[in-house]
């Protein structure tokens, strides 16, 4: 096994980690937001 696989395929499957958290954490909050309003309504 080459020494590039030793780095980047750590390397996408932490950048991979973080964009899918980012991405569930904005859903989230959008979901959050709409269930605020429709409770105020």
């Amino acid at each position: 096994m080459p020494v590039e696989h030793v780095i980047f395929i750590p390397g996408v499957l932490l950048i991979g980690t973080i964009l899918g958290y980012v991405l569930g954490v904005r859903a989230a909050r959008a979901d959050l937001d709409k269930r605020k309003r429709r409770a105020r309504e």
